[in-house]
């Protein structure tokens, strides 16, 4: 009975997935990870003579690693030492607004962040950049990092901070070897698990890294990312298999990190 309630919870997860695999194997190749995205002629011509679109979607790959690593590199150690401490001053009353802050914060439109990084960096510095996409994302991270911290320590006994201070630690220590590493595995999974949430964002994207027709590493300029060529490609008729070969490529890193996280709670 419970199987058969879940049932019309779980089918359009698997509608989803059988329509992406089914579209996305069309253009799957491995010129799909090793060529950068075509242009509009080269795909107009290739659908004419009915054959496979030329290129890939490497421009994007690389751009979503750049821009993925800025957002964790800001607001990772950020969340960590926010989720901290929020666990070690729950009585302050700092502590209460900034929760109350991230609470507001993690329900903010993608596209409000989006604009507010572009008239925080974009316009001031007169470009586009994989840097202003970074900040974004890691706006968005942040609150989830913060809050997936403080559920991993509320795992941990309430008095292991006090047990480790007691024996002659200072507060960083404790912290730092003890209280972190007691919890790393939880910590790390629930990580994974918002950073899985903002890999397939776009809106934010398209007006602070605006996207690139090459590989860019530099992060003071436009830069693709796996979504915004989605939505690029979503645009153009000509070509609708690579927009879902590439829907199918982050349909699968958000299911790998998901699963990955979920076996790191396992193993604990």
């Amino acid at each position: 009975m419970v199987c058969l309630f879940c049932l019309p919870a779980i089918l359009p997860f698997f509608v989803i997935a059988w329509k992406l695999f089914q579209n996305g194997f069309k253009q799957f190749n491995g010129n799909l990870f090793t060529q950068v995205s075509p242009t509009s002629t080269e795909a107009l011509l290739a659908c004419m003579g009915s054959e496979i679109i030329p290129g890939g979607i490497l421009n994007g790959i690389c751009g979503s690693i750049l821009i993925l690593s800025i957002a964790i590199l800001l607001a990772v150690p950020l969340g960590i030492l926010a989720g901290i401490y929020i666990y070690d001053n729950r009585s302050r009353k700092l502590t209460s607004i900034i929760s109350y802050a991230g609470y507001i914060l993690q329900g903010t439109s993608a596209i409000v962040i989006g604009l507010i990084v572009y008239l925080w960096i974009v316009k001031p510095f007169h470009g586009f950049s994989a840097f202003a996409g970074g900040i974004a994302l890691a706006i968005f991270l942040l609150p989830r990092v913060a809050r997936s911290t403080l559920r991993a320590l509320n795992t941990l006994p309430v008095n292991l901070m006090e047990s480790g201070i007691a024996l002659g630690g200072s507060y960083t220590g404790v912290t730092l070897k003890i209280v972190l590493p007691a919890t790393h595995k939880n910590l790390l999974s629930n990580i994974l698990m918002s950073v899985s949430q903002i890999v397939g964002m776009t809106a934010p994207l398209i007006i602070t890294a605006l996207g690139s027709s090459g590989v860019n590493w530099d992060p003071g300029k436009p830069t693709a990312t796996i979504s915004l060529l989605v939505w690029n490609f979503f645009n153009n008729p000509n070509t609708v298999n690579l927009m879902w070969s590439s829907a199918l490529i982050l349909f699968l890193i958000v299911i790998g990190l998901n699963i990955t996280a979920k076996y790191m709670n396992r193993s604990k």
